[in-house]
């Protein structure tokens, strides 16, 4: 499968939504009409922590991240939450949240901002098990969980170790934590959001990702057919927000390391 193939999955495995809201993005909103209304949007998945939810105290850092954007912006956040995904074609928002930035990756009429962190696919380890630094040194005997089909399972299929395949990153981690697979290939803010709410399970996990690039990849804010103003305003927001510490903190609540490209 090639990375963009598999990049698109993640994303939409995550709640995020950039293919199908370039379908709709013709009613997207200038920065002037934006500030006119008061108001910005974002689209988001209701039940995906840690990335988004609509639970009042744990929100999701998606859509903290988006708060703290409408707020160095003047205005007020509005969450249209997508169930199915394939309804976001038909709710005009303006934002999207940790687009995946890969020029093999086309969205038409959506814009892209600086880059705000780096994500991938980590690897996360049974207790008991030592950490390696990279996939390449996976060993014999050792059983890897992988969700079928990505790119990770193509990659865990070129070292000794055996494949276990798995439909959803939370079952996969469950499996880790239990020993009933020695190892995963999973994202970072998965593996920190589950130590965060299982502290007795302390899961140990290594940055794998940062030797193979396509398993390693930056995200921005996807802005729907912005004008150059939006753009502008949105990356002096995040310029901001990284200088503050204020992705650092809000990254923190959900046990994700901020890793700032």
């Amino acid at each position: 499968m090639p990375s963009s193939a598999f990049r698109l999955i993640v994303r939409a495995a995550s709640g995020l939504f950039a293919a199908a809201l370039a379908m709709n993005a013709a009613q997207a909103r200038p920065l002037e009409e934006v500030r006119q209304k008061g108001e910005i949007s974002v689209c988001a998945n209701p039940n995906a922590l840690p990335y988004a939810s609509e639970k009042a105290d744990a929100p999701g850092f998606q859509i903290e991240i988006a708060r703290a954007i409408a707020a160095k912006l003047g205005v007020r956040l509005r969450v249209d939450w997508i169930v199915p995904t394939i309804r976001a074609s038909t709710v005009d928002c303006d934002l999207l949240m940790d687009a995946i930035v890969d020029p093999a990756v086309r969205r038409p009429g959506v814009q892209l901002s600086t880059p705000y962190q780096t994500s991938g696919v980590s690897l996360v380890f049974a207790a008991g098990q030592a950490p390696v630094a990279a996939y390449r040194d996976l060993r014999v005997g050792t059983r890897v969980g992988v969700l079928m089909n990505s790119l990770a399972s193509l990659i865990v299929s070129r070292t000794p170790a055996s494949m276990v395949p798995f439909g959803f990153e939370d079952d996969l981690v469950n499996a880790v934590s239990r020993g009933e697979v020695h190892a995963g290939a999973v994202s970072p803010a998965t593996i920190g959001y589950y130590n965060l709410t299982h502290p007795d399970s302390a899961l140990r996990f290594s940055h794998a990702e940062d030797n193979e690039p396509e398993l390693r990849w930056t995200v921005a804010v996807g802005m729907r057919r912005a004008d150059a103003a939006m753009v502008e305003v949105i990356n002096g927001a995040l310029r901001a927000l990284l200088a503050e510490g204020t992705l650092t903190t809000i990254y923190a609540r959900y046990g994700v390391p901020h890793r700032a490209p």
